[in-house]
């Protein structure tokens, strides 16, 4: 999520596996570069499912959700390895997001670390069993699959978790959107001084400054309001989510670099896939839960 759509200047290097979309397949029809009627649509749409699950049904159900979505991120992530040459087992990396979800909610932070060494061991064995040749670089990048994005969502079952896990996670939500609209708001009328021009050529500092207002500024309503913890914890928890948010646009854009794609699919319009939604939420999560974990204790501070 960022003042600017995931692109890649580059032109792609190799075939691709459908469903990744290719540069050449993306059409521009706003100065970000994004459909913006459909990005809204389905934003709208998903942030609607996220309220209800959130707090009209028991919590879980937001687990079941959750879930649901870092498995259709984990299979785009795999789709595109394999445009790099990466043979990542589909299977056991499903399995794996799935358990690690489940367990952190049920089990805690330990559970969550245990499964996720399973998962890395079922890669392996599972990898090798096909045979050794190229396995050693198939098994790295199983392991990315299943510490990004399965271990890194595997703390928002821990968010999620305490009494007054609903609000946590709305925080953590709102906090993170901030940086999105922020960014996106203030990059593309002020952008001038590109950030990382060599990775996301639109991310500028100006949009980077809009993600840090924005979010201090939904920090402490949130934190203030829904938690009842002080004021500064909100200053803290917005300064680092727009740092975390503004690290994950940068980690999935160096991947797609790499790889040669400008989205991991093109399943949600106006957005390309899945894992484009979740990159900065994935490196954010684990931020805000542990300055929420410290600094807000359960109940309120």
């Amino acid at each position: 999520m960022t003042d600017e759509p995931a692109t890649a200047s580059d032109e792609p290097q190799g075939a691709v596996v459908a469903p990744v979309t290719t540069e050449a397949q993306s059409v521009k029809v706003s100065r970000a570069g994004r459909n913006l009627p459909a990005a809204f649509t389905v934003g709208l749409s998903l942030g609607a499912a996220v309220v209800v699950t959130l707090f009209f049904v028991p919590k879980w159900t937001f687990v079941v959700l959750a879930t649901a979505a870092v498995c259709v991120g984990v299979w785009e992530l795999c789709r595109a390895l394999k445009a790099g040459g990466f043979n990542v087992p589909i299977v056991p990396s499903i399995v794996g997001c799935i358990s690690m979800l489940g367990a952190a909610y049920v089990g805690g932070a330990q559970a969550l670390l245990v499964c996720f060494a399973l998962t890395c061991v079922a890669i392996l064995v599972w990898r090798v069993a096909d045979g050794v040749v190229g396995a050693a670089r198939d098994v790295m990048g199983g392991a990315l699959v299943a510490a990004y994005p399965s271990l890194l969502a595997g703390f928002s079952s821990l968010l999620l978790a305490p009494d007054d896990g609903a609000w946590r996670m709305f925080t953590f939500i709102a906090v993170t959107v901030a940086s999105d609209i922020g960014g996106y708001t203030v990059g593309v009328l002020a952008g001038r001084h590109p950030m990382a021009p060599t990775i996301s050529p639109k991310k500028s500092w100006e949009g980077f400054a809009g993600s840090v207002v924005f979010c201090m500024v939904v920090g402490v309503a949130s934190v203030y309001f829904t938690l009842h913890g002080a004021w500064w914890v909100g200053l803290v928890a917005g300064a680092a989510a727009a740092v975390g948010a503004t690290a994950g646009d940068l980690v999935e854009s160096t991947i797609k670099r790499d790889l040669g794609i400008k989205d991991m699919s093109n399943i949600l319009p106006g957005h390309g896939g899945l894992m484009d939604r979740l990159d900065s939420l994935l490196m954010n999560v684990a931020i805000i839960w542990a300055v929420l974990a410290v600094l807000v204790p359960v109940g309120g501070g």
